[in-house]
């Protein structure tokens, strides 16, 4: 008996985390948009501050 309401107690976890599974399964793909969203506005930031900085670099060295 004890057994048997350890799985029954087991099932009803397992279906307690299905549900909020579902219930938040649209934040979940709102909140990875906005995540590769901030990913690549980061992303494309450090590649202007990089090509910056080499432009720099290089016409430090013609200026010598």
């Amino acid at each position: 008996m004890k057994a048997f309401l350890v799985g029954l107690l087991f099932l009803f976890a397992v279906l307690i985390l299905l549900g909020i599974g579902i219930v938040l399964y649209p934040f979940l793909l709102i909140g990875s948009f906005f995540l590769q969203f901030i990913i690549g506005f980061i992303f494309i930031i450090f590649a202007i501050w990089l090509l910056g900085k080499f432009i720099l670099y290089i016409w430090d060295k013609f200026k010598k």
